[in-house]
């Protein structure tokens, strides 16, 4: 019998730390769970802090197809961002590596512990611009690939919103993990 299988976004950053390695380590990490393989990763954006502290943040998004529910998937996350040093000192804290699952197949989930889809990502940025990066290199629709997406802001909105909040293309992912 087959296993189900979503797609699954996850938003990698951080802002202390070696961030690049982090999130390359992580996703490595994310590549390898059970029934989990990353099918799309978008370039790495630097943006100034939003709602946070400390140094400009790295970020990017990817897309993974995965047989795990969406609260495993969570707790494997979190798994992973401890086990690169991730301490959650206050909220919104500088950070080694933040993974945020952002939205599972066509999950509405609002529960103590998960939200989904992530109740602030369609006003931030740097969540917007690599997932809207990411959802392209698909081969199928975005609309199919990402599932339960809120409706997002338009390119000129987006556009307007990466001014202001200064975000920045780094460069592309380092590692490809498509097969």
């Amino acid at each position: 019998m087959a296993l189900p299988c979503w797609h699954a976004c996850i938003g990698l950053g951080g802002n202390l730390g070696d961030v690049l390695a982090s999130m390359v380590a992580a996703l490595g990490a994310v590549h390898t769970l059970p029934g989990t393989r990353v099918v799309s990763v978008s370039s790495v954006y630097e943006t100034a802090p939003v709602d946070a502290s400390g140094p400009n943040f790295l970020n990017a998004v990817a897309v993974l197809a995965t047989s795990l529910g969406p609260h495993e998937l969570l707790r494997a996350l979190q798994a992973l961002e401890l086990a690169q040093g991730r301490e959650r000192a206050y909220r919104n804290a500088p950070r080694t590596l933040d993974l945020d699952l952002l939205c599972h197949g066509d999950a509405l989930l609002d529960t103590p512990t998960l939200t989904l889809p992530h109740p602030r990502m369609a006003e931030r940025a740097f969540v917007l611009q690599p997932l809207r990066e990411a959802l392209a290199d698909l081969p199928t629709s975005p609309a199919a690939a990402g599932g339960c997406l809120p409706t997002l802001p338009g390119e000129a909105e987006q556009a307007k919103m990466a001014c202001a909040q200064g975000i920045a293309r780094q460069c592309g992912f380092p590692v490809n993990f498509r097969i």
